[in-house]
């Protein structure tokens, strides 16, 4: 079986969702996470190394909540999956308290935090 790299996408104030995530698939070996977390202001720099690493992975998984719209390096890391055509998917990390999609996901499926579709996605990349 070929391992995927999947790019995650979130706000920095959700960072342990990101967490949570890559702890839930610590029992299995078919995907691998990464992500472009930065504490502060980001730069021209960064996104060139941010860009290159999308490019690397085989999809995107962008964590929703209130916090993402006003994530700007969380949109701007949806926006350069699109320009470079890195499938992707929105999962809201909140049932009751779901955050409003970004416009990058807008053509994009948005589901629920569940285990299953999150490994259905990676399964079909």
């Amino acid at each position: 079986m070929v391992t995927k790299r999947i790019f995650i996408s979130f706000a920095i104030e959700d960072a342990q969702y990101r967490d949570l995530l890559k702890g839930q698939s610590q029992n299995t070996d078919s995907f691998t996470y990464t992500d472009m977390s930065a504490k502060q202001a980001w730069d021209s720099k960064w996104k060139t190394n941010c860009r290159t690493r999308i490019k690397g992975c085989d999809g995107v998984i962008v964590l929703i909540s209130k916090n993402t719209r006003n994530a700007d390096g969380a949109k701007w890391e949806m926006q350069c999956a699109n320009e470079e055509g890195i499938p992707m998917i929105g999962i809201h990390i909140h049932k009751d308290d779901k955050g409003q999609i970004p416009p990058q996901l807008s053509d994009k499926k948005v589901i629920n935090w569940t285990w299953d579709a999150i490994k259905n996605f990676i399964s079909r990349l």
